[in-house]
């Protein structure tokens, strides 16, 4: 390829070679696929983001597989002169070029945040600022975060904070807007959203990012429970009781725009209840008859499959039900974070193993709180395991007391069954769906950990 800079402004992408492209994106840990046979990769649209040194252009790419099913992932590419010796997240040289995953590079994310300002459309990529949201300043510099998971972070002057998704699917991912949502009806508990970008093609509709308030100084939930487990201390109670509050007042707001049709509360349907309860039935069955007969910590619920069967049969009374909201989808301590004004609450992307149609669905805001309290049984287990903390017996409870306290006491009674009862029996259902779950999830990835879930659904069936 003669004028490597030109052909790539233009779109032509054939110098790079496919599998080159294909090696690099599925060795990287946001690649979702990893035990799947990959049949091929190739792009399917190259947008130029910015001409100036480097060069940078987003890339949709699709990852086809051997079954016929395909993912697209956003790749977005720099290109550098081999002889700067640019390393980080190189996929190919090119002619004396090294092409290079752009968000790894600073100026990748300036670009980013100066068209988000500007309010920019790129071709298929449209740039929007949130007039509401916090503001994005100018001359901010931006700086790639290594914890890199299902997607790719810069923080920019610890001021603001972006979130590109990595892979992507149709229709508007619920991070954004839940955020979207929250920061318009001023709910103060979150990093509030700032601007985002998508892409709007022939190809698919697909949120590629958001971009957030940072929180420099906040501390993890999980990591504060666990050490105030380990000190023994027990202002942390009170800490719960705020958290609770918190919770309830997000899903009030949520539950509070009867005009907007994606976050309108809605009572459910009985068919949709009893194709719910059916698919559960299903999983359940499944687990119990795939409990292995030589794991002694699982003798406490092995034979009792049905009867975690019938109580979760409540979810289909529909006058139990409550209302349905948009939810957060996948509650526990880690997605909290404490800072000094308080908790917040972060990524709303819901279940990552669920797709996002389903993780855009309105739920009962019970299911929330289910995760959240059964986060609680797992804190106190953990810290005696990785903090040596002599946890007292009577921690869980006390904890998910003062967590109830505050949640009940701020939430829209409007939104909750009928009767404390009927609540409390729906909140256990919900649990005890959360401990099967977990039983899945343990059994699976660490066998040492049944326990945890074991005990809660010993006592979940206790109280349904």
């Amino acid at each position: 390829m003669a004028d490597v800079p030109a052909a790539v402004a233009e779109g032509d992408l054939s110098g790079i070679d496919e599998q080159q492209l294909h090696d690099w994106v599925v060795e990287q840990r946001w690649f979702a696929s990893k035990s799947r046979e990959v049949a091929h990769t190739n792009v399917l649209d190259a947008i130029l983001l910015g001409e100036r040194d480097p060069l940078l252009t987003l890339l949709l790419v699709e990852v086809r597989f051997a079954t016929g099913t395909h993912e697209v992932y956003q790749v977005p590419v720099g290109l550098r002169p081999a002889r700067e010796k640019w390393q980080d997240g190189v996929i190919t040289q090119l002619d004396g070029w090294t092409v290079y995953d752009a968000l790894r590079d600073p100026a990748y994310g300036s670009r980013l945040l100066e068209l988000i300002h500007a309010d920019a459309d790129r071709d298929a990529v449209r740039f929007r600022c949130l007039p509401e949201g916090p503001g994005i300043p100018d001359g901010l510099e931006a700086r790639p975060l290594n914890a890199e998971q299902s997607n790719s972070s810069l923080v920019f002057d610890d001021k603001l904070f972006l979130k590109a998704f990595r892979r992507l699917e149709a229709g508007e991912n619920p991070e954004l807007e839940m955020l979207h949502f929250l920061t318009s009806h001023g709910f103060a508990n979150i990093a509030p959203l700032a601007g985002w970008f998508e892409y709007e093609g022939r190809l698919i509709d697909a949120t590629l990012g958001v971009v957030t308030g940072f929180l420099p100084s906040g501390r993890d939930g999980w990591e504060l429970t666990l050490d105030e487990l380990a000190s023994g201390s027990e202002s942390l109670f009170d800490s719960l009781r705020e958290l609770g509050g918190v919770t309830g007042e997000m899903h009030t707001r949520l539950g509070s725009d009867s005009t907007h049709p994606q976050f309108a509360p809605e009572r459910p349907s009985g068919e949709a209840l009893s194709l719910l309860v059916a698919t559960l039935d299903e999983q359940i069955e499944r687990v119990w008859n795939e409990l292995p007969e030589d794991v002694e910590a699982l003798d406490a619920i092995r034979g009792r499959g049905q009867d975690v069967r019938e109580s979760l049969q409540g979810l289909s009374h529909v006058s139990a039900a409550g209302l349905q909201i948009r939810t957060h989808g996948d509650y526990h301590l880690g997605q909290t974070m404490r800072t000094e004004s308080g908790w917040v609450i972060l990524d709303f992307e819901g279940e990552p193993a669920a797709p996002l149609s389903e993780r855009r669905l309105k739920r009962s805001p019970l299911r929330d709180v289910a995760g959240m309290l059964r986060s609680f049984s797992y804190a106190a287990s953990a810290a005696g395991r990785m903090r040596g903390a002599d946890v007292p017996e009577d921690w869980e409870d006390s904890a998910r007391a003062a967590f109830l306290e505050g949640y009940f006491g701020a939430v829209d009674g409007g939104l909750m069954p009928p009767g404390r009862q009927a609540t409390q029996q729906l909140l256990a259902v919900f649990e005890l769906e959360k401990a099967v779950y977990e039983l899945r999830y343990e059994l699976n990835n660490r066998p040492d950990w049944v326990g945890i879930p074991v005990a809660g659904i010993q006592r979940l069936l206790e109280a349904t």
